[in-house]
């Protein structure tokens, strides 16, 4: 058995997570010597009473190794330990950090610099449109952006930062092949090209409403700092922001107006300490504050009227004039494919060469 071999089996052990494992090695000293103590060994570690450790030390027979390392190399995935060195720095401090993290795609050096951004499911549309702007920015900058691959901001966060050509990790509370939500997977694809796709769940796990939360830790623990765009006060957001407080992480909040339930998390958040945020600027100048070796972000002005544009781009700012003009009929006048459609309108929203309204509608500014 190998060292990470050792890792998976562990982490396939019903009750046995990252502090007991922790005190186990405190203990034993590596994995495969953890997997070969006796029941009575174990009854020795603290927190172990006698089922506990018999069930431990016969776990031979309750998972199946040989199956789960089957289910990893057939989809292609890799396997980071918390002995790897491209597993994150940061996740490494926290409490409770994962034992394994299964990754579909890639995980670089550059990926430990990240910000975490997070939101409602049922977002607005101004939630949406600040996140999209956001996220393209601090992607753009060069950190990656981090999320959970849910519904609303999350999927906004991930597109944004693949629109601005940069780096994105989800981390998802489901087995990667059980993929939640499912209407992602096309999305999910997308990140594996362009960054990775994370769990530290086994391949085939359903996600629950225990595995969410647990997976957030991971989000605030991996980032350099964790924004909140858009919440309500009952929000899952609002309990990740709490793990990254106290994980020693800065909280960012873009506040909402006061009569708005959908940002009422948020306003209360800055209430509470969080630093407000107008734009990715706000974040990245923070950020080049408290860690001054990280990537070096670029001016946020607004560019000059003679920016780069692609050929999509070109054609689609052709088709918006200063009336407001609806996205089918941008896309009808353009000729462009729906989706070349939406990314370009990103890019140029971006570049800040056009203004998205409500109702999926959109003017030109120059």
């Amino acid at each position: 058995m190998t060292r990470t071999e050792a890792w998976i089996a562990l982490n396939l052990i019903p009750q046995v997570g990252p502090v007991r494992v922790r005190k186990l090695l405190a203990r034993f000293g590596t994995p495969e010597q953890i997997l070969m103590a006796k029941a009575s060994e174990i009854m020795d570690v603290d927190g172990f009473g006698r089922a506990q450790a018999e069930a431990l030390a016969g776990w031979q027979s309750q998972i199946d190794l040989a199956a789960e390392l089957k289910k990893i190399s057939t989809r292609g995935l890799t396997i980071l330990t918390q002995e790897d060195e491209l597993y994150p720095t940061l996740l490494r401090t926290i409490y409770d950090p994962p034992l394994v993290l299964y990754v579909w795609g890639e995980v670089i050096k550059k990926d430990h610099n990240a910000i975490g951004v997070v939101g409602s499911r049922h977002a607005t549309i101004y939630g949406m449109n600040t996140t999209k702007k956001i996220s393209f920015q601090i992607a753009f900058a060069g950190y990656t952006v981090i999320s959970g691959l849910a519904r609303g901001i999350d999927t906004a966060a991930h597109e944004s930062a693949l629109a601005a050509k940069g780096r994105t990790i989800a981390v998802i509370g489901s087995g990667i092949g059980k993929l939640y939500p499912p209407e992602n997977m096309a999305l999910a694809e997308r990140i594996a090209q362009n960054g990775a796709v994370i769990s530290e769940y086994p391949v085939d796990r359903i996600a629950d409403k225990q595995t969410f939360p647990y997976r957030n830790r991971v989000v605030a623990g991996w980032s350099n700092g964790l924004l909140v765009t858009e919440a309500p006060l009952k929000s899952g957001s609002l309990i990740t922001a709490q793990q990254a407080t106290e994980q020693g992480r800065t909280v960012y909040a873009v506040p909402g107006p006061i009569d708005k339930p959908t940002s009422a998390g948020c306003n209360r958040l800055i209430q509470q300490g969080a630093k407000l945020v107008m734009d990715g600027g706000d974040v990245l100048d923070d950020l080049m504050t408290l860690f001054p070796t990280a990537p070096k972000p670029p001016t946020l002005e607004a560019p000059k009227p003679q920016v780069s544009l692609t050929l999509d781009e070109e054609i689609l700012l052709g088709a918006i004039d200063t009336e407001e003009r609806h996205i089918d009929d941008i896309a009808t006048r353009s000729g462009l494919t729906q989706a070349t459609v939406n990314v370009s309108l990103m890019r140029l929203e971006m570049k800040r060469l056009i203004r998205a309204l409500p109702g999926r509608r959109y003017v030109r500014l120059v």
